[in-house]
């Protein structure tokens, strides 16, 4: 018996170091667009025959490792050609792939967006990825292809109101979402009071939002992430694409700095329907108008070696009779440096620059007043493809902020507008974080994290000083609360410490597959946004003014938990995603009744911090291949807020009960849908329905010497009316183009076919003809058609 067992023993341990002695080799490389040498992010690298692979990252570069043998490698891309291969894995291998593009294909193209299907193997979840083809194909106000409001059409996410590019996710304030441009933090996404975004699609590579589950790597906001990346721009040829439509042009040009070595891409766009207001008499001295400029130069220093330099800048003017103008915009600026450490080691270092200008000119008081925020960041991020199925990414950042909070400053020369500079504020927020990518089994597989943040309020600033460290009062003879008398000022010179903070954020999410086409799926996260927006509107306005968090206003902390069940059936014909969450955000900042936020050097003395507190329910159903192409999302969610009394004697906000944010929408139904009738002739379609935004009417009223006065009721009890609109788009592509390099192609659309008067507000008044009070609808879109001509050679 005994002989037996030491047998059994031995054969386990011979058996245990031949497993061991099996050699792996690493195959990795880099995937391209053949047409351009454009890197390709998301890419699918795989192994059918061991149903493992890897996608490519956000520089196209891809690493596999494996035990020695031959294989079929797959190589697929939504919109390019399949590629597969046998390869005989025998040593350490550098195997860079061109993908050719369906463009090039000379038979009618049936669409497989493959990209689209739900993700069956991989953890990840809450993630929404939309390529530029499909954004296109999606018809739009003013006929201006919009990367903010397809994201409209993404369960869980809502609008901040009529053409308003603001967008929120899961029940949270746009002010949550963090929104990466090349890894440059951008303030506000809208032109023109949100008519249009700041991204331009022609120069745009990939986009992902992330409403959950959200990596390690990404920090600072508390709801979500849009993380887009711009084109490199072509080593192969030069190419010029633009488009002239009736409000906005725009052209692209790009080519080689060095063939196949170096490339260069700049981008620029405007409007000028102002110049049709100077027509009018009535009009003449109005005016709107945004442009922006986008660019990225990339050079290729050697196999292992890649520098890139992108950059953005964007303004938009608005001005009334020349008495009252307001600019703003974001401008931005990164270097990176991509290293390939070995076959299993890439890194990126960033040195990133981001600056939000926000101002206004009151000429007829004299008054000018000019804000920003700067902040100054470098990145340094490693991923590690230790084998096929674990890969660690890990790295360490540090941003420093320059908060200007108001420059005032007399406008003319007539002006009684004295100078005065707002308190500037400054701020360190540095982080390391790691993330995991195992897969345990067949059917189970995860990705965990931790990422460590802090937080430095720092001087050259004034801080004031109130009683019992309480800048807002409450008034329990009058029930409201009031702004404290500030009972001194203490000064911090600079770099020295004002209030500091440090969290761990832990992330989570796992995966079952079920079988080859079903799998569950849940997640956790804590997201810490140390940066407030001080605003008390629903949407991102060229008025609002970014705050760092101090000694009175606290850093919101957001939990979020996630259950979804994903299938792809009909052999990937159909995808469904249904996702449920819960989400609890603390220290969101609530304000005060009549509270001043404009020029404000003591914003704390308005401001009390509240809780929200979200849930819904989200359901997603896609068709993903032939002419007819699209999906339908409806999302069944509640968003609330609590700002309680900090003491008994207190009322708090609401009496201190739950009500519903800003945010709040019951009901969120939109549907998609290209049809590609033929090479010549393909359309497009939207609808959209959503519960009307919370509003606080009044509900009653009082005279005063002869004027009758509104009295409002309870915050955000009362709605809008629901809002809901459809779009269809119409795209000629002539049958010419298939004979020559210069290729068009005429866009006719049409936004709110059915002349929906949304309501973008309702306001109250005393009618002066009756005295009787009123309620006014204000519109800003009915029907509007649209024509643009695109081009590209």
């Amino acid at each position: 018996m005994i002989s037996k067992k030491i047998v059994t023993l031995f054969l386990f341990i011979l058996a245990t170091l031949h497993s061991f002695s099996q050699e792996k080799f690493t195959i990795s490389g880099t995937i391209t667009d053949a047409n351009s040498n454009e890197t390709l992010i998301g890419v699918n690298v795989t192994i059918p025959e061991l149903k493992t692979g890897v996608p490519t990252n956000e520089y196209g570069f891809y690493s596999l490792t494996l035990l020695k043998g031959i294989y079929k490698i797959q190589i697929t891309y939504l919109g390019f050609q399949t590629i597969e291969e046998t390869i005989d894995l025998n040593q350490n291998t550098k195997k860079s792939y061109n993908l050719i593009s369906n463009e090039t294909v000379l038979q009618e193209v049936i669409i497989i967006d493959n990209s689209n299907k739900a993700t069956i193997r991989k953890p990840e979840m809450s993630v929404n990825k939309l390529s530029i083809s499909t954004i296109k194909r999606m018809p739009v106000v003013f006929g201006e292809v919009d990367i903010i409001k397809s994201l409209l059409l993404l369960p869980g996410v809502s609008n901040a109101g009529e053409g308003a590019s603001g967008f929120n996710v899961r029940g949270g304030g746009a002010d949550q979402n963090l929104i990466l441009l090349d890894e440059a933090t951008i303030f506000n996404s809208s032109h023109v009071f949100g008519f249009f975004s700041v991204f331009n699609p022609d120069a745009i590579k990939d986009l992902k939002l992330y409403k959950g589950g959200i990596p390690a790597r990404f920090g600072g906001r508390a709801s979500s992430v849009l993380d887009i990346y711009q084109k490199d721009g072509s080593s192969k040829g030069f190419h010029v694409n633009g488009g002239i439509g009736l409000i906005t042009s725009k052209i692209l040009a790009e080519g080689p700095i060095v063939k196949d070595k170096g490339s260069f891409l700049i981008g620029a766009r405007t409007s000028y329907a102002h110049l049709f207001l100077k027509l009018s008499k009535d009009q003449k001295d109005n005016s709107a108008y945004f442009y922006d400029l986008n660019t990225k130069l990339s050079y290729k220093l050697n196999p292992n070696d890649n520098l890139y330099l992108s950059g953005y800048f964007g303004r938009d003017v608005f001005s009334l009779n020349k008495s009252f103008t307001n600019t703003y915009g974001n401008a931005t600026l990164n270097l990176r440096w991509n290293h390939l450490f070995s076959e299993k080691l890439f890194s990126n270092l960033s040195l990133i620059y981001s600056d939000y200008y926000y101002g206004l000119d009151l000429d007829f008081v004299g008054f000018k007043w000019d804000s920003g925020i700067k902040n100054y960041n470098i990145k340094y991020d490693f991923k590690n493809y230790i084998s096929d199925k674990f890969k660690l990414n890990y790295g360490v950042n540090g941003i420093y902020y320059n908060f200007n909070p108001g420059t005032i400053k007399p406008s003319n020369a007539d002006s009684g507008i004295n100078y005065e500079q707002l308190d500037k504020k400054y701020a360190f927020e540095p982080a390391i974080y790691i993330n995991a990518e195992q897969e345990i089994s067949k059917k189970i597989s995860l990705s965990y994290g931790l990422r460590y943040s802090l937080f430095y309020r720092l001087g050259k600033s004034t801080v004031n000083l109130y009683a019992e460290n309480n800048p807002v009062t409450f008034n329990s003879d009058m029930q409201i609360y009031e702004n404290a008398t500030s009972i001194g000022t203490k000064f911090y010179d600079k770099n020295k410490a004002i209030q500091s903070y440090n969290n761990l954020e832990p992330r989570f999410s796992a995966g079952y597959q079920i079988n080859d086409n079903q799998s569950i799926k849940a997640s956790y996260n804590r997201m810490v946004q140390y940066l407030q927006l001080v605003s008390n509107t629903s949407s991102p306005t060229p008025l609002d003014v970014w705050t760092p968090s101090d000694n009175y206003i606290k850093p919101q902390i957001a939990d979020q938990v996630a259950l979804g069940y994903f299938r792809n059936f009909k052999e990937n014909m159909y995808s469904l995603e249904v996702e449920t969450y819960y989400k609890e955000v603390q220290n969101r900042l609530d304000y005060i009744d009549g509270a001043n936020l404009v020029a404000n050097n003591a914003i704390e003395q308005v401001i009390l911090n509240g809780q929200l507190r979200s849930y819904g329910l989200e359901i997603m159903l896609r068709k993903n291949e032939g002419k007819l192409n699209g999906w339908i999302s409806y999302t069944l969610s509640k968003s609330e807020q609590q700002t309680p009394g900090r003491t008994a004697q207190e009322t708090g906000i609401n009496n201190g009960n739950w009500y519903s944010s800003a945010y709040d929408k019951l009901h969120n139904f939109a549907a998609t849908g290209s049809y590609k009738l033929n090479k010549k002739w393909s359309f497009g379609s939207n609808f959209i329905f959503q519960t009307g935004q919370p509003v606080t009417y009044p509900n009653g009223k009082y005279e005063y010497m002869g004027v009758s006065i509104p009295n409002f009721g309870l915050r955000n009890e009362n709605r809008l009316p629901a809002f809901h609109h459809l779009d269809i788009s119409a795209t000629l592509t002539p049958h010419k183009n298939d004979k020559r390099s210069w290729k068009t192609e005429w866009v006719f659309s049409i936004y709110n076919v059915y002349n929906r008067k949304n309501a973008a507000s309702i306001t109250f008044r005393q009618n002066t003809d009756t005295g009787n009070n009123e309620a006014v609808k204000t519109s800003i879109f009915g029907v509007v058609p649209a024509v643009s001509y695109n081009f590209k050679f």
